[in-house]
């Protein structure tokens, strides 16, 4: 269902809302909840080449959550990355990326270095195979505290964080998103993987100083760069 006001527009489908602002943008939101928009985009670009930064052969790799596809684009830019792979939940949203309701969508989605799967990133985990990316990078919601679905929260414990382990493998790296310093999945991530630690780094918001966090996992034989 689309409704317009003035110049605005907004698509609502269940719990996603695709919304056309005046000043031009797109802004996304999921059960009422601002996930993102087409203005302030550094953050989604810089956890993807942050990620990347941690490992010396990023071929495959694994991204929870599609959003506007910012995260992706960033993977796309790094020659090193042979394949992406996105797992996003709301088959939705990958339409509206397809149709171009989101008007960089089709040609990022067409790009042939992406594989798309509509699923729950918890059960795409459990279900791959060992050392099946190179990087696993969780970007799902705003971090453990800020959750987009209550059921996410199942996906900072161990027994996901462990399947997230065994798909990126012996040399792998997996990487949780926050918004906020997360002592919490830090704690958990140590019990999972031979070394964890979680990065701060800081971003400029139109002005705006902030700090958010890559919390990094990998197992004692992995290629620890950071």
């Amino acid at each position: 269902m689309a409704t317009v006001s003035g110049t605005e527009s907004v698509i609502v489908d269940g719990g996603l809302a695709l919304r056309h602002r005046a000043d031009g943008h797109l802004e996304l939101r999921a059960n009422g909840i601002f996930v993102m928009d087409t203005r302030e985009t550094s953050t989604e670009k810089a956890l993807a080449t942050h990620a990347l930064d941690l490992h010396p052969q990023p071929g495959r790799v694994l991204i929870g959550g599609l959003g506007l596809g910012f995260t992706l684009e960033a993977v796309l830019a790094d020659p090193r990355v042979e394949q992406a792979t996105v797992v996003e939940i709301e088959p939705r949203l990958v339409e509206w990326m397809r149709t171009g309701r989101v008007p960089h969508g089709p040609a990022l989605l067409a790009e042939e270095r992406v594989r798309v799967e509509v699923a729950d990133v918890a059960d795409a985990l459990r279900e791959s195979p060992e050392a099946s990316y190179d990087i696993v990078l969780l970007d799902v919601d705003n971090g453990p505290g800020y959750l987009v679905h209550d059921a996410n929260g199942a996906l900072y414990e161990a027994p996901a964080l462990a399947d997230a382990r065994r798909a990126a493998g012996a040399h792998g790296t997996v990487v949780v998103w926050s918004a906020a310093e997360a002592p919490a999945l830090l704690e958990v991530m140590a019990q999972v993987f031979d070394h964890a630690e979680g990065l701060p780094y800081p971003i400029d918001l139109q002005g705006h100083e902030e700090t958010y966090w890559l919390y990094v996992g990998t197992a004692s034989s992995g290629n620890r760069t950071y």
